[in-house]
């Protein structure tokens, strides 16, 4: 491990990752034990946006794409995983603490989303008598004549998440670090 990394950074990376997958892991057994898959509650908004939990497996990825592929896109999970740990601790991007905590929230909905995947959850499809290997998403938003598709905690987390590393790509590159990286002429 690189020693220029603060040594507060593995607990605030710790936490903030567990608290994602804490928040995500609770909501999706409530809504799944109160709903039931496939139920839904009233109309919480309704307005032109209008928004309910609507319990739903999802057996792909991102809005449904991959279909029956919770294996691959499980394998995938652990691999950005390890990436996440080698690129923070190895690499001194946990140097930041911006950084450290954008990636502590892919962490966390990624581990949401990996148990869900391997069927941890419990929730059996429907006509068989296994676990099914999917997501669980419920909360469904409708945007005027837009129907979004529905999502969890562990998406949100890791939409913010990746948000925040585009906003840091975004700054600009601080001058005595750009003399330092360039070559001597």
């Amino acid at each position: 491990m690189n020693l220029k990394v603060p040594k507060n950074r593995i607990p605030i990376f710790a936490v903030v990752a567990m608290l994602a997958l804490a928040a995500d892991l609770g909501t999706k057994e409530a809504a799944f034990r109160t709903l039931g898959l496939g139920g839904h509650s009233r109309l919480l908004i309704d307005s032109w946006v209008k928004f309910e939990f609507l319990t739903n497996l999802n057996h792909g990825a991102l809005w449904g794409m991959g279909q029956g592929l919770a294996p691959v896109f499980a394998l995938l999970s652990v691999g950005a995983l390890i990436g996440i740990i080698y690129w923070l601790f190895f690499c001194d991007a946990a140097s930041s603490l911006w950084i450290t905590i954008a990636l502590a929230l892919v962490s966390g909905g990624t581990l949401g989303n990996l148990y869900d995947r391997l069927g941890l959850h419990g929730v059996h499809a429907q006509d068989s008598s296994k676990p099914a290997l999917a997501v669980r998403d419920f909360l469904h938003f409708q945007f005027g004549n837009y129907d979004y598709p529905i999502f969890n905690i562990a998406d949100s987390c890791l939409v913010v998440g990746a948000i925040m590393l585009v906003l840091q790509s975004l700054k600009p590159v601080p001058k005595d670090e750009l003399a330092e990286a360039k070559p001597a002429s």
